[in-house]
């Protein structure tokens, strides 16, 4: 699979990847009535990715990160929807490191989570 950010191969393949199709809706327009019926105004369909990363030694954690430094950036991956590859711009949520192992050949970062969600 290939994984690209502003036209770089990203710095770490995660070993888990999922791509989530997200219907953004007019949150005043979008109403279920008295008899129960939804009433819908999609405005939007975007992608969110979630990625998880096996352990990773500092030098490399720290690269994938500053991949994704800016606000917005490009990213190439496989959409689900599309059934081809894909460059979208996306931003990046928190980015949680929740475990940090010092071994003789330096620190490595595992459990590194990402979710990338398309501007």
């Amino acid at each position: 699979m290939d994984l690209k950010i502003n036209g770089q191969i990203i710095a770490a393949k995660p070993y888990q990847f999922s791509v989530t199709v997200l219907d953004l809706d007019d949150a005043d327009a979008t109403v279920r009535t008295a008899n129960g019926t939804f009433n819908r105004d999609r405005v939007a369909v975007k992608r969110q990715i979630d990625m998880t990363f096996n352990p990773l030694p500092w030098k490399t954690a720290s690269a994938l990160l500053k991949q994704m430094k800016d606000s917005f950036f490009q990213v190439y991956y496989p959409d689900v929807m599309t059934g081809e590859y894909e460059t979208k711009t996306f931003y990046v949520g928190d980015r949680p490191a929740p475990v940090a192992i010092s071994r003789d050949d330096g620190i490595w970062w595992g459990q590194i989570q990402i979710t990338l969600t398309e501007q």
